[in-house]
């Protein structure tokens, strides 16, 4: 019987490390925050843009 068992360490294989990844180069990057409230306001921003790109969460829901 053989099983393939993921790396201990593969952050590439899990899907939510692909939003973060699409977050952070669409929203995120180079960016300096002004407190907690702004963290949690430009992550909502960048959340709710990524929910609208219907395409881009379909692609990542349905890679191989």
């Amino acid at each position: 019987m053989s099983v393939s068992l993921i790396p201990p360490y593969s952050p590439g294989l899990n899907p939510i490390e692909q939003v973060w990844s699409w977050l952070r180069q669409h929203y995120l990057a180079n960016q300096s925050f002004n407190d907690y409230d702004d963290i949690v306001s430009q992550v909502c921003r960048a959340w709710n843009g990524f929910l609208k790109s219907r395409g881009q969460v379909a692609k990542m829901r349905t890679r191989d």
